[in-house]
């Protein structure tokens, strides 16, 4: 190997090395092959199971350029048989050069034949090389056809040129390797955070589709913005991290008690003990009437209270909103009373049965609304624990901080607006227009966008959320339901 071709191979290592893009990847390859060889045309295949695919062909002479995109198949794979000339440079790892394929006896070039044929063109020189990376194994492999002279003339590929691309080879497996091992763990993360989501959404039917539709307004925000001039472009490196904390932000409420989490109405699981107290005290008092006729009108009109109150009951059990007015009616039936079935006078509420049903707006109480909100600190201390690093490394604190708003008031560590980055601040407003606009809380109906976007407004003009990045997702459209 001359001093030109190590350089040159040190070059080419470092620029491979660089790429992430598969496609990409194995196109340069396959272009400082024929470089390197001069000839005039190459395929790159990638072993796979039991065949080769086609990853890669250039045809210099006929303007051919093809780089197979994921889910495309382009040729048909070449099975492992040693009656394949790449294939057997493949399973035997070792290089093959033949001077002339229609004069070859050794492999199976009816395929190349039938390609000629239909292209006008005459396959002729050809040097195959096994892409072995540094554990031996072979990952797939370059073919290269018709080397030219100074004169463009088809000759035989030259025996100087077979230990160059062998290093070559090598270099494009390990990087090859490295790129495939990065997707394999980039992959064996995605499919982590969608299983994690499908747990999230398995234990809580109220809040299954909020994470994925998040995802869809980001994506869709996120392709918006790398079309406009506003100022801000998430990268296609950034967008996988950022995409990643949208996925994960919610993980924390696998720790969540199912019944906070699931808590479709003010009294949730205290509904039974208030209902069979209501019942048992007006069994009750259709007993004391029968026992004790003299009492009978008032065991009726003590029927008639309870079924009242237990109106009154219901309707604020189950209200989006508690107004004034019946707050007042609540109020007023704290000192009501009634009997228990060993006859003894009680409270017709308890005190944690008032406190649930005082809640203004919602269906959680202030203890339990603190716990619902730890769920941030628990998807922050899950995510710790993962060791995210790289590109992902925020991920944990974008994740955990989408409850944060820009005037210090949020939760939980009260952050302000120099210590979230835009990637929160867009988190949050995805977030908050989500739970506004799902059709699938029990504990209110869903708002329209409009209405939505008015509180969004409202909130940027109490200095919560930021007032740019909401009118870029506003203008966007990502927001719009697709049929």
């Amino acid at each position: 190997m001359t001093q030109y071709s190590a350089d040159r191979l040190i070059q080419i290592a470092i620029a491979l090395s660089a790429e992430k893009n598969i496609s990409l990847l194995l196109d340069r390859i396959l272009t400082e092959a024929m470089d390197m060889t001069g000839c005039d045309a190459g395929t790159v295949y990638i072993r796979e199971e039991d065949h080769l695919s086609f990853g890669v062909m250039i045809t210099r002479s006929k303007g051919v350029h093809r780089i197979r995109q994921e889910g495309e198949t382009l040729l048909p794979p070449v099975p492992l048989s040693r009656t394949h000339v790449c294939a057997c440079a493949a399973l035997e790892r070792k290089l093959i050069n033949i001077e002339d394929v229609y004069q070859d006896s050794d492999y199976n070039f009816a395929g190349t034949r039938r390609y000629d044929e239909m292209n006008g063109y005459r396959t002729q020189s050809m040097l195959v090389a096994p892409m072995e990376d540094d554990q031996g194994q072979c990952i797939g492999v370059v073919q290269l056809i018709n080397a030219l002279d100074g004169e463009g003339r088809t000759i035989p590929f030259s025996p100087e040129t077979e230990s160059v691309i062998l290093a070559l080879g090598s270099l494009a497996a390990v990087s090859l390797n490295n790129t495939l091992l990065q997707r394999a763990v980039t992959d064996l993360l995605h499919s982590f955070v969608t299983t994690m989501v499908d747990a999230i959404d398995a234990r809580s039917p109220y809040n299954a589709n909020h994470t994925r539709s998040m995802v869809r307004y980001a994506e869709r925000f996120v392709d918006w913005l790398s079309t406009h001039d506003g100022g801000w472009r998430i990268s296609e490196e950034e967008k996988d991290p950022f995409l990643m904390s949208v996925w994960l932000h919610d993980v924390g409420k696998l720790v969540v008690p199912l019944e906070i989490m699931d808590k479709p109405t003010r009294l949730g699981a205290l509904e039974g003990q208030v209902k069979n107290r209501i019942q048992i005290a007006q069994l009750m008092e259709k007993l004391r009437a029968l026992e004790h006729p003299e009492q009978a009108e008032e065991a009726e009109k003590k029927q008639q209270t309870l079924n009242e109150a237990s109106a009154v009951l219901w309707k604020i059990n189950t209200a989006s909103y508690l107004p004034d007015d019946m707050l007042a009616q609540l109020k007023d039936m704290e000192a009501l009373t009634c009997l228990s079935a060993d006859g003894l006078e009680i409270p017709l509420l308890q005190p944690e049965e008032m406190e649930a049903l005082c809640v203004r707006k919602g269906t959680l109480t202030a203890g339990e609304r603190r716990e619902m909100e730890r769920h941030v600190v628990h998807t922050k201390h899950l995510l710790d624990h993962m060791k995210f690093s790289g590109i992902y490394q925020p991920v944990p604190d974008w994740a955990a901080a989408h409850h944060e708003l820009l005037n210090g008031t949020g939760y939980p560590c009260h952050l302000k607006s120099e210590q979230l980055p835009r990637e929160v601040r867009l988190l949050t407003i995805l977030d908050i227009y989500d739970a506004l606009t799902a059709e699938d809380r029990p504990y209110k109906p869903p708002m329209p966008p409009e209405k939505a976007f008015s509180v969004l407004e409202n909130m940027r003009d109490n200095g919560q959320l930021d007032g740019d990045i909401l009118a870029l997702f506003k203008e966007s459209g990502a927001w719009k339901k697709t049929v």
